[in-house]
């Protein structure tokens, strides 16, 4: 079985991936935002799932978000060679495996250490493997083919969405609908809103989701104080912190739709930052992989405000 990634188990797949995200951005799709069409009635965004429903987490998300759209696959559920084969399944001949990672912790010396208990630390070491969307799968059991609508978040007669608002409320942040710009004010710990009212439909999206999507993405910001999660908001546009900052804003308010099962849209001012999000990318080939694993930190954070695990 070939893979889409990576042919080479030494290739070198910060860059190969970080390629991937820059070839959708170049073509101008961001594969965190494209919504996971289960019918062609219906859609919903939701994390990638392993073969035991467990949602895969940080980079592997977007490199399977992109996968998926690119080939058009329904199921949101992929699994290994050996996975399918031990649920009597078969991978159809002539199907290309993606590549995914897992960071595996390994102790290295500390050659800054002043004493002994400092003189290891541990650091991720970056493993490869293949897994196969059920699209490419015959023979599975019923139970893991796309043959229901998704569950998507309910929405009230007001266009309010319960679920959604119950998550930001759990976090206390404190939000101000005021003016006519979406941001997080650091020196006040505050996050600005334009009113719900002013948010409106689109073609992709409607005004409620438009409006937790861009909600979500400042909750994001709001998470980067030294006492939350200690991020470098940057100090001006178009620096490489600021640019960072936004990715992992944009990449963290989309795991949360993805959990909250709200489509996201994509804000448009975010097509000022395109430029320089691809400056980043290319001149760090491991930036990509650090804004996921920033935006999981965030998520996470979030989540546990809430007193139960996401997913």
């Amino acid at each position: 079985m070939t893979q889409s990634i990576s042919t080479n188990p030494r290739a070198d797949f910060y860059q190969r991936i970080t390629d991937t995200i820059i070839r959708d951005l170049e073509q101008g799709a961001r594969p965190w935002t494209k919504p996971w069409t289960t019918t062609s009635s219906a859609s919903s965004v939701i994390r990638p799932l392993r073969h035991d429903g467990t949602p895969y987490r940080g980079i592997n998300i977007l490199i399977l978000w992109s996968e998926a759209s690119d080939h058009g696959y329904t199921s949101s559920t992929w699994m290994t060679y050996r996975q399918a084969q031990s649920l009597g399944a078969q991978i159809r001949k002539g199907e290309r495996g993606t590549t995914i990672v897992y960071a595996k912790p390994i102790q290295l010396p500390n050659e800054d250490a002043s004493t002994d208990e400092d003189n290891m630390r541990t650091v991720p070491l970056l493993r490869a493997y293949t897994v196969f969307n059920v699209d490419q799968i015959d023979g599975l059991p019923l139970q893991y083919m796309p043959n229901t609508v998704p569950e998507v978040a309910a929405i009230d007669v007001s266009g309010r969405v319960d679920r959604a608002d119950a998550f930001v409320t759990a976090t206390s942040a404190h939000i101000q609908h005021r003016g006519n710009r979406a941001c997080y004010v650091p020196s006040l710990d505050r996050i600005e809103m334009p009113a719900y009212r002013q948010f409106q439909d689109t073609p992709t999206s409607t005004a409620a989701e438009g409006y937790y999507a861009t909600l979500l993405h400042e909750l994001i910001h709001w998470t980067s104080p030294a006492h939350r999660c200690d991020r470098d908001l940057g100090k001006r546009f178009a620096d490489h912190a600021y640019a960072r900052e936004e990715l992992v804003a944009e990449i963290g308010a989309a795991f949360l739709c993805a959990d909250l099962k709200i489509a996201l849209e994509p804000r448009p001012d975010h097509a000022a930052y395109l430029a320089t999000w691809l400056t980043v990318l290319k001149s760090d080939k491991r930036a990509i992989f650090n804004a996921a694993a920033l935006a999981q930190r965030a998520a996470d954070y979030l989540h546990g405000l809430q007193g139960a695990a996401p997913g």
